[in-house]
């Protein structure tokens, strides 16, 4: 298998259930339903964590957030436009100082290029490993904004699904031709607010039923309504939610054709993933994690699409069972990328002989782990533990009997849940550092991620 090029495409908030190719009857998504048909969809893809800043730090450093330290959604890039000012926010954490993938993909020989989102910390300066850095700066409504291109800041108008794409096309021109190549394509039309979108995309759902979305949904178990966004006119957002996923798609689209048109396509893997997913109305909540207090770990929020399609070296038309999260991914492309071993320390591992085999890797491991600050997840293929140590509580699943999560058994299954414990502290013993532990009380200046949790949690 020689090196290929590598183009991930990563979105903000897309869930794993918007798609078609993952049974979505409503949504139009031909270039991703093109991607799964032609490759490989992973049916059990997870985040590490159901936010985005750690989740995207996840990505790019192949560690578990109480690896890497980013525990929140990063916010203090939005309208910090000096050194001065960034140097009062000493003590937000980044990824400053790990070695990311760009920089690992660089090493090998890699031409490195980032169109979008990034919100891992200073979006404002290019991160190392990147030769192109054109970064939408944090989060914003679907028009219009500002971005950092190579350090200087310019204001665009436009859709930024199309901004972004468009600047993704222009590294995919100018790149160096002896070069192979690395590009990270960031999407937000997904993130809220849902409103804005093109109406040439959002009139073909004014009519949708959304029957593949629950109704009277309730709340989870023991669950408080949280930071989640609060919707007054459910269709209406639903329906601004599948125009975006839509518009991303012709992105998509658009960005495969160009690789078709160049002679690229048979030398470049692409991947299409999201950093977390969302409820939309499921168990009564629009967001993800941060949805509820204490953050949950709902199937909505933490499951997200992952597609493979390399032409002539992803069988196509496959799928595969495995727990997979993005970690696995990082791991993957730096195998395929012939960088050599992984010195990270995460645990992820490379997925890359289910290109050819999906039934391959049957040592595989048989539970998903997962974190958001204090709260920590141990799924199996039928039972779900979730535990908050600010609080010293734990809800307990039965996934085969209550797919929606309604019922806590914990009470019932006092022996499986202490089993399901050990397990997840075991795990977690191996894949923690003291320092950027989720369970160690946050440091550091007094920002939105940076309030203790028990403050945080209203309790």
């Amino acid at each position: 298998m020689t090196r290929p090029n590598i183009l991930v495409i990563m979105s903000d908030d897309h869930a794993q259930w918007a798609a078609g190719c993952y049974g979505n009857r409503e949504l139009h998504t031909p270039a991703l339903d093109h991607l799964a048909a032609g490759g490989l969809r992973m049916d059990n893809a997870f985040t590490p964590t159901p936010v985005c800043s750690p989740a995207r730090a996840s990505f790019f450093t192949g560690l578990l957030p109480s690896q890497h330290g980013i525990h929140d959604w990063l916010w203090y890039e939005v309208n910090i436009r000096n050194a001065a000012q960034r140097a009062a926010l000493t003590g937000q954490p980044s990824l400053a100082g790990q070695v990311t993938l760009a920089e690992r993909l660089a090493q090998a020989g890699y031409h490195c290029g980032l169109s979008g989102k990034w919100h891992c910390g200073d979006d404002d300066l290019p991160q190392p490993g990147f030769h192109s850095w054109d970064a939408l700066r944090a989060n914003r409504p679907a028009l219009d904004g500002p971005y950092s291109v190579d350090g200087q800041f310019v204001e665009r108008r436009g859709w930024h699904s199309e901004i972004i794409t468009d600047k993704a096309l222009r590294f995919l021109r100018e790149r160096p031709q002896e070069q192979p190549f690395f590009l990270f394509v960031g999407y937000i039309g997904t993130h809220s607010p849902w409103s804005g979108h093109p109406e040439r995309l959002v009139a073909r759902y004014r009519n949708a039923t959304f029957a593949d979305i629950p109704q009277n949904d309730p709340r989870p178990h023991g669950q408080f309504t949280g930071e989640g966004v609060h919707v007054r006119d459910r269709e209406e957002a639903l329906t601004q939610y599948y125009a975006a996923v839509t518009h991303i798609d012709e992105g998509v689209g658009r960005l495969l054709d160009e690789l078709e048109a160049r002679g690229l396509r048979e030398d470049t893997l692409v991947v299409y993933t999201a950093d977390h997913g969302l409820n939309c109305s499921h168990h009564g909540l629009w967001g993800k994690g941060n949805a509820t207090r204490p953050p949950n770990m709902l199937e909505e929020s933490i499951r997200v699409p992952l597609l493979f399609n390399w032409p002539g070296q992803v069988l196509p038309d496959q799928t595969a069972g495995h727990f997979v999260d993005l970690c696995d991914l990082y791991a993957t492309l730096l195998d395929l990328a012939g960088s050599g071993a992984d010195p990270s320390g995460g645990p992820g591992r490379s997925l890359a002989p289910l290109f050819t085999n999906a039934q391959a890797l049957p040592d595989w491991r048989p539970f998903q782990a997962g974190e958001y600050g204090p709260t920590r997840m141990w799924r199996t293929s039928r039972y779900k533990l979730v535990r908050n140590a600010a609080l010293n509580h734990e809800l307990l699943f039965d996934l085969q009997a209550d797919p929606r999560e309604r019922h806590d058994i914990r009470a019932d299954e006092p022996q499986l849940a202490a089993d399901l414990g050990r397990q997840m502290d075991a795990f977690f013993t191996q894949y923690d550092l003291p320092e950027r532990s989720g369970l160690r009380a946050p440091q550091g200046p007094r920002h939105n991620f940076h309030e203790a949790w028990r403050e945080r949690l209203q309790l």
